[in-house]
């Protein structure tokens, strides 16, 4: 059991590691670093299940119609929650980098936007959830302990997320950020464990991203 733990959090930290890299210090574009994504949070996780019998990652996307009202309800109230933080804090906090970051570091600018941003929502969520969530989380408490699994799954979801924010915020923010991003890895982790699928948490990761992209919209002046 110890080994089947060891191995998926090296695999995990290795990604995240990767990604890391790529976001912080490569910085390719927005199409090549979603390429690169890929294998790592969706490959890894399949090959791992291939030598690892007990490893059902298939059981995690079974979707189940039990929680979803809840798990809707909580996405809205996250949606408005990261809005309004945004207009309370765009006064104290200088967000102006955000825009030129995209633009600089992937190619994200006004006229792609729109397209960034529904594949965030859409498509990038829900392979951040089947890593973090399905494999991260669900497969790893069954070979460790639930407390491990919350905490392990929760940090390296939030730590992923400081390569992506280098260059937009000051260390406040990003702190902040990183607080808020592990909060939401437990949230996530919590409706996961009810149903045992990923569906639930990829709801709630839609809306917040909703957020994230209207702020985007806003910063790009597209809105």
């Amino acid at each position: 059991m110890k080994c089947k733990k060891y191995s998926i959090v090296f695999l995990v930290t290795v990604s995240c590691i990767v990604m890391g890299l790529v976001d912080a210090v490569i910085q390719p574009g927005y199409v090549i670093k979603s390429a690169v994504k890929v294998p790592l949070f969706l490959l890894f996780p399949l090959v791992y299940a291939r030598f690892d019998r007990n490893c059902n990652l298939k059981r995690t996307l079974i979707p189940q119609k039990s929680g979803f009202k809840t798990a809707l309800l909580s996405g809205v109230g996250v949606y408005v929650i990261i809005v309004i933080a945004y207009f309370l804090l765009k006064d104290t906090f200088d967000f102006s980098a955000v825009t030129t970051s995209l633009n600089t570091g992937v190619g994200v600018n006004k006229t792609n936007f729109l397209g960034v941003a529904l594949y965030i929502s859409f498509v990038n969520s829900l392979l951040e959830e089947f890593f973090f969530r399905g494999f991260a989380f669900l497969s790893l408490k069954e070979v460790s302990s639930r407390n491990f699994a919350y905490i392990f799954s929760s940090s390296a979801f939030a730590f992923y997320h400081v390569a992506i924010m280098i260059g937009w915020f000051g260390a406040e923010v990003i702190a902040l950020a990183i607080t808020g991003l592990a909060a939401g890895g437990f949230i996530f982790n919590f409706f996961n464990e009810k149903s045992g699928n990923i569906y639930l948490s990829w709801l709630i990761h839609m809306f917040a991203n909703f957020a994230v992209n209207t702020v985007g919209f806003i910063l790009f002046g597209l809105i």
